[in-house]
């Protein structure tokens, strides 16, 4: 559905007379009903991809079409078939009503008289805020002005969704509600492009992503297929019911510890171990040094997150 072939974007400042290279020569396709992430840090160019991608920014370089047709060259017959959600509130009217917002939404997509009431009603349902259709958006909490967002986005039936950064700045309850819209949107056949910093969100719902740093992809592949091959090393938790701390002082100076963390909770403490690709830890060691126990040391999965920080470290 989306093929992206040594894209790059290279912005110049007229003040200082310099340039930053935003891309640099990224290529990757996106299959048709696919849920492809985008990872990176901030500035790693998340963002002017989409731009790129939904025909809002022109590429320096490099070609991107969907479905065969070239995002530069035939813009308008693109924006008939996608939609774009970005992070934030900016971007609706909020003196005016959910309904009025849909409402100029689908005048400019040129939905008729007729067919419009009937879609927007059905779309606010779809996103939970029917119950809202006639206040005004500025009474809006974050999480309902995202939801207006993906049901404005919706109005004339894209092919392909562009999300970049949707769950930024929600509650978990708004966030998960988020997560569950987006599943549905991909039961539906949609194509979408989500980029996020949450880990947890794209190893749950992507088929595959991308992880981008200083504008060039790192690696791509399923979420799992990253945390299996990105060697990050263990990680091991245990809890504390008595004081370990003179154990945990000279455990921080052990070859391969790289990272040791630790939370208050409810009557105990709970630490995080986490050792590099070479330390030949295991948990009997670590039970014999702080005297505890083997069966209370757990060694956790390799997490997203993990393979992430990893990549982005190293890139």
């Amino acid at each position: 559905m989306i093929e992206v072939q040594g894209l790059v974007r290279i912005f110049s400042s007229r003040r200082d007379k310099t340039t930053t290279v935003a891309l640099d020569g990224i290529s990757f396709s996106v299959r048709e009903g696919e849920l492809f992430g985008v990872l990176g840090p901030n500035g790693a160019g998340k963002t002017t991809l989409v731009r790129i991608l939904s025909t809002l920014l022109t590429p320096t370089a490099g070609r991107v079409t969907i479905d065969g047709v070239d995002v530069v060259l035939e813009p308008k017959a693109i924006r008939k078939r996608i939609g774009v959600v970005f992070g934030g509130e900016r971007g609706l009217y909020d003196r005016l009503s959910a309904r009025d917002n849909m409402r100029f939404s689908a005048e400019l997509y040129g939905l008729s008289a007729r067919e419009a009431p009937k879609k927007i009603l059905a779309l606010l349902e779809k996103v939970g805020l029917e119950s809202k259709i006639d206040v005004r958006v500025e009474t809006f909490s974050r999480g309902m002005k995202q939801r207006l967002h993906i049901a404005r986005a919706l109005l004339h039936d894209p092919d392909v969704i562009f999300l970049d950064e949707p769950s930024s700045g929600l509650d978990p309850v708004a966030a998960r509600e988020l997560r569950n819209l987006i599943r549905e949107l991909k039961a539906l056949g949609k194509t979408i492009i989500l980029t996020t910093h949450y880990m947890f969100e794209a190893d749950e719902l992507c088929d595959r992503v991308a992880v981008i740093s200083n504008g060039r992809i790192l690696t791509l592949g399923t979420p799992e297929s990253i945390k299996r091959d990105t060697q990050v090393g263990r990680t091991f938790e245990f809890d504390a019911f008595e004081s370990y701390e003179s154990q945990i002082a000279s455990l921080s100076q052990w070859k391969g510890v790289v990272d040791l963390r630790s939370r208050e909770l409810d009557g105990y403490v709970q630490w995080t171990v986490r050792t590099g690709v070479e330390a030949e830890i295991g948990v009997a060691e670590l039970a014999i040094h702080l005297g505890v126990m083997e069966s209370r040391i757990i060694e956790r999965p390799t997490t997203l997150e993990d393979a992430y920080i990893a990549l982005v470290s190293k890139g």
